[in-house]
């Protein structure tokens, strides 16, 4: 790779390059999504805290389809194509500035969704349509200097040009809540079926399994930073209303276990190896990834409205601060062991047991919350969570992993 960043060719990297680590223009990129997933957390955490449920979940699916979507997209390219020439980092930067503005449009689109008259979307769909026009430009250039894949890559660019003429008329077309989820719905299965397309049909491109694997890591973990902001609100609001209690520091031990259960639970997984091996089995993995993400968000926003909770400044009680955190633990755990067995093509009961073992402790900590226990002590039980995986997977279950890594062949 050229050290002069002069313009180039993207010609495709070498999917079997050694050593291929995530760059710091790619990390650059990540960080304006911890904005965009605050964001998403603050406002969802808002109409949670409010009893408006159908604001909250409404708005978080559409938004953070919006975000994990174009970040997806924009990973897979890059892994592909990266030359880190002036073009691809001035595209890079575009992208970056409609993540700020597709974060800047979060706000209006909860505050329509409670009107409940029509869906006020211009903001975030003018900052995705940018980040989708430099990824035309990225696949238009890899179409040219690519002859290999030169058609994948122009049916990537028709995908998503075709996509995005749509969203720009939703912006204009003033329609009821109904009928702009309905557009919206087809419009991403629209997206999702691009690259399917394009790589089935006519070839896939030349990403790299570990690279790419490493990428989606380092996603979780900003993701994961959503969690360790909730902790510090849930923190903070327990200390306004106490001071410095044992309650305090029940809050603080259970956020920073449970950020660091869901990590190691996610790291479980041997992506990388079975990804450059399988190939074929990244669409699934790589798609199943945006509930994945959810899930965490959904963790962080939680914890935000626990710390409401604490503070008596919600309208709704302690149980349902905590199912707000519980339930997306268990998601994030369903998504986890679904992609896991998936990637690795096996049904490992002992892996079942562990899950039942944390979906389990979970189930606990709703009850502790129901019958009055403190937010402090349901939220060490939900922390437990994974560390009921962590510790069945240390002592017995990484066995299993090395057993179906062999029946893979890795």
């Amino acid at each position: 790779m050229s050290l002069s960043h002069r313009l180039g060719r993207m010609t495709g990297r070498d999917p079997h390059e050694e050593n291929r680590a995530s760059t710091p223009l790619e990390l650059l990129f990540d960080l304006t999504f911890v904005v965009a997933f605050s964001q998403i957390s603050s406002e969802t955490a808002h109409f949670l805290e409010i009893g408006d449920l159908g604001t909250a979940l409404s708005g978080f699916l559409f938004c953070t389809f919006a975000v994990t979507w174009a970040w997806i997209n924009y990973s897979w390219l890059a892994s592909a194509y990266d030359n880190d020439d002036i073009f691809f980092r001035l595209a890079t930067m575009v992208e970056m500035i409609g993540v700020l503005i597709v974060a800047l449009g979060v706000p209006p689109i909860f505050e329509s969704l409670a009107h409940g008259e029509h869906i006020d979307n211009g903001v975030l769909v003018a900052g995705y349509v940018i980040m989708r026009v430099a990824a035309i430009a990225l696949w238009l250039r890899a179409a040219k200097n690519d002859p290999a894949h030169r058609k994948t890559a122009l049916a990537y660019a028709i995908n998503i040009s075709i996509a995005q003429v749509f969203w720009i008329l939703l912006i204009f077309v003033n329609l009821p809540i109904a009928p702009t989820f309905a557009i919206v719905v087809v419009l991403i299965l629209f997206e999702l079926a691009g690259p399917l397309y394009a790589e089935l049909k006519y070839g896939r491109t030349p990403w790299h399994g570990h690279h790419i694997a490493e990428r989606y890591g380092l996603l979780t973990i900003i993701t994961l930073g959503e969690i360790v902001l909730g902790t510090i609100l849930a923190i903070s609001a327990v200390v306004q209303e106490e001071g410095w209690s044992f309650e305090a520091g029940v809050v603080a031990l259970a956020g920073t276990a449970l950020v660091f259960g869901l990590w190691w639970v996610y790291f479980m997984m041997p992506s990388g190896r079975i990804l450059h091996r399988y190939r074929e089995r990244g669409f699934t993995w790589g798609y199943g990834h945006i509930f994945v993400f959810g899930s965490l968000v959904g963790v962080g926003t939680g914890l935000h409205v626990a710390a409401q909770v604490i503070s008596g400044e919600a309208h709704v009680d302690p149980a349902f601060a905590l199912l707000t955190v519980a339930i997306p633990v268990l998601l994030f755990e369903v998504f986890v062991f679904t992609l896991y067995s998936i990637l690795l093509r096996v049904f490992d009961p002992f892996h079942i047991w562990l899950f039942v073992g944390g979906v389990a402790v979970l189930a606990l900590s709703v009850v502790a919350a129901a019958i009055g226990a403190s937010i402090g002590t349901s939220l060490l039980l939900v922390a437990a969570s994974p560390f009921v995986i962590v510790v069945g997977y240390e002592i017995v279950g990484f066995r299993h992993q090395e057993a179906a890594l062999e029946r893979n062949g890795v």
